[in-house]
């Protein structure tokens, strides 16, 4: 099975399991593990941030984030289809007690412009009967708008204006790297601009498990506190933390791969009939598509398309491929290959329908 519904898919390569299980561990709790440490040590370096901290993945970084910087009944601000408010069940909602207010984008990546327009909808009503804007978060790259990057300028510009608007600024880079792979500019620089931030290990650096959050000492020191609470502690956690420090010395360059087999992958699908490409040269390793002039609903394409050996996922309309290190350029064309299948296959049959009518 060719496994393209997610970077999420990967699996720890035969060095990485042998660094695993080659791992100094103590309790991750109390401060103990090294292995644990020495990522922490690392991240916080690469990120330029006095501090960091391990959780077993992204989504509990986000929610021990926003508890961390606001309060109940809070505003958080963030792009309308950020993974914080579409991917995560409500979950701020649920342990913060925060209200989510979107802010309109047309690929992911908003202006001032429409920050002060989602801040300016918040503060209509009088002080006495309005929610107090507290966070801005935003996406690095950003998933549902096909693997978008901010650029350094861009992310500057509105995080510049969050700050001057009393308001705290958080990013969700799950896939951080890949903007820094793609756009050149080095995560330092990207991280400045923001109070918060964590990388996934999970995705295209293809860790089993494992995510870490930075920020200032204080920032970090309430965070673990929270972490605690919401039963994010763990014990000997080095044997997790040894396949992040792998993914951090040998998976990240490589990400330029992912990214030049997404373009492949977009170019070739862009050239199956009835098959329409949202963006045939992604800017990372995210590819979106739409298979409606086929005629058939995405559940159905997905099913005939694994039925011939390839994974693939939806979101909302569109159809979603996602490239990563258990996916070579052979393995692209074998799934092109069987969405060309499928495709034939329902022009044909409804060319049959119309005969028949």
């Amino acid at each position: 099975m060719i496994l393209l519904s997610s970077d999420t898919e990967t699996k720890p390569t035969q060095a990485m399991r042998q660094a695993i299980a080659n791992a100094e561990v103590g309790d991750e709790q109390k401060g103990e593990d090294p292995t644990v440490n020495q990522l922490l040590e690392r991240v916080a370096d690469l990120l330029g941030k006095e501090d960091a901290l391990f959780f077993a993945c992204g989504t509990i970084c986000n929610f021990v984030s926003i508890k961390t910087h606001t309060r109940p009944a809070d505003v958080v601000l963030a792009e309308q289809m950020s993974h914080i408010i579409r991917a995560e069940s409500g979950g701020a909602a649920l342990s913060s007690g925060v209200l989510m207010e979107p802010i309109t984008s047309k690929r992911g990546i908003f202006t001032v412009d429409a920050l002060e327009g989602a801040l300016e909808r918040v503060s209509t009503a009088p002080y006495l009967y309005r929610a107090i804007p507290r966070l801005l978060c935003v996406e690095q790259t950003h998933n549902f708008a096909g693997g978008s990057v901010w650029q350094l300028n861009e992310l500057r510009e509105v995080c510049d204006f969050a700050r001057q608007q009393d308001l705290a600024t958080h990013m969700d880079g799950a896939r951080l790297l890949n903007a820094v792979i793609a756009s050149q500019t080095t995560a330092k620089d990207f991280a400045a601009c923001v109070d918060s931030v964590w990388i996934d290990f999970t995705k295209g650096l293809g860790a089993p498990i494992g995510a870490v959050l930075a920020g200032t000492r204080e920032f970090i020191s309430e965070a673990r506190r929270y972490k605690h609470i919401f039963g994010g502690a763990m014990r000997q956690a080095g044997i997790v933390a040894a396949g992040c420090l792998y993914a951090l010395d040998h998976h990240v360059e490589r990400l330029q791969e992912d990214h030049d087999n997404a373009t492949y992958l977009a170019q070739r699908l862009s050239e199956i009939e009835e098959i329409t490409v949202r963006d045939t040269k992604p800017e990372t390793n995210i590819v979106f598509f739409d298979i409606s002039r086929l005629g058939l609903d995405n559940a159905t394409f997905l099913a005939l398309l694994q039925e011939r050996g390839v994974k693939m996922g939806a979101v909302g309309h569109s159809i979603r491929a996602v490239t990563h290190l258990d996916v070579s350029r052979a393995d692209i064309d074998f799934a092109v290959d069987a969405v060309s299948k499928v495709a034939k296959l329902s022009i044909v049959n409804c060319q049959l329908r119309l005969l028949q009518i």
